[in-house]
């Protein structure tokens, strides 16, 4: 495409057709894990959420501490890989092998928990080390990542944990973000790349996708979900801090 063309409207029918095919899978895998979150939450325990990686960060705050996002999900916002500590720090970090392992050891997770790791690839060293020490913790893992850009990178990748395996294979639980290999999207013309990064859309989609379904079923259960509203709209605040104390101290980043 080159300058005078309509790039916005190209960009967005990229978008709008890789929701299309997340929307059009078989929706039992959503619910299933909806399910689950439901009666985790039922019982009111957290559900916790994790976004290793450069980029895969936003993941982990998209819906903690979010206008319409469930007041139970515990954001694990590790510094280690964040851009604003260096893009190439939080690269060689993500690829540091038990970097990963750590973060799930410091942040104690347990039997009985419930992870949510959200990375776009599926395949880098602190992604995986994560999911392997959860399960060897005994905790439950659900996997949002793109089971096609894990299977297209070759088991040899520089990238790739040690052990070659992908993130959706290790975790119980996986919801397929559909991105295709190298994310972006739209060919400019004279430029070599692809331009237009996809996986911030669709990772968005599935996570709040997933946050109001889990609601829905609560809501079935007659369990009345605490969920945030805006601080910045009129009562916002005064709602929210009907709840602060239940959460403060439970939740280590509220």
């Amino acid at each position: 495409m080159n300058a005078q063309s309509d790039i916005m409207g190209a960009y967005l029918e990229k978008i709008v057709a890789l929701l299309e095919e997340i929307r059009s899978e078989p929706a039992e895998r959503l619910h299933q894990v909806a399910k689950l979150l439901a009666g985790h939450i039922a019982q009111d325990k957290l559900v916790y959420l994790y976004g290793p990686g450069g980029h895969s960060n936003m993941n982990a705050t998209e819906i903690f501490f979010r206008a319409g996002g469930l007041m139970h999900i515990s954001a694990i916002l590790d510094e280690g890989t964040l851009i604003s500590n260096g893009a190439l720090r939080s690269m060689a970090v993500e690829r540091t092998p038990g970097y990963g392992k750590l973060v799930i050891q410091d942040n104690r997770l347990a039997p009985g928990d419930v992870l949510i790791i959200a990375n776009a690839y599926g395949i880098n060293t602190a992604c995986i080390d994560a999911a392997l020490e959860a399960k060897e913790r005994g905790v439950t893992t659900i996997a949002v990542t793109s089971v096609g850009h894990a299977e297209a990178t070759p088991k040899n990748h520089y990238a790739r944990h040690p052990s070659g395996l992908n993130l959706y294979e290790i975790c119980d639980y996986y919801l397929d973000s559909k991105v295709k290999q190298g994310d972006a999207a739209l060919k400019i013309d004279g430029i070599e790349p692809l331009m237009g990064s996809t996986s911030t859309f669709a990772n968005a989609f599935l996570l709040h996708s997933l946050s109001m379904t889990t609601a829905a079923y609560l809501g079935e259960m007659g369990i009345e979900v605490p969920v945030w509203r805006s601080g910045n709209a009129p009562g916002g605040d005064e709602w929210n801090n009907q709840f602060i104390e239940r959460f403060k101290g439970r939740v280590r980043w509220l």
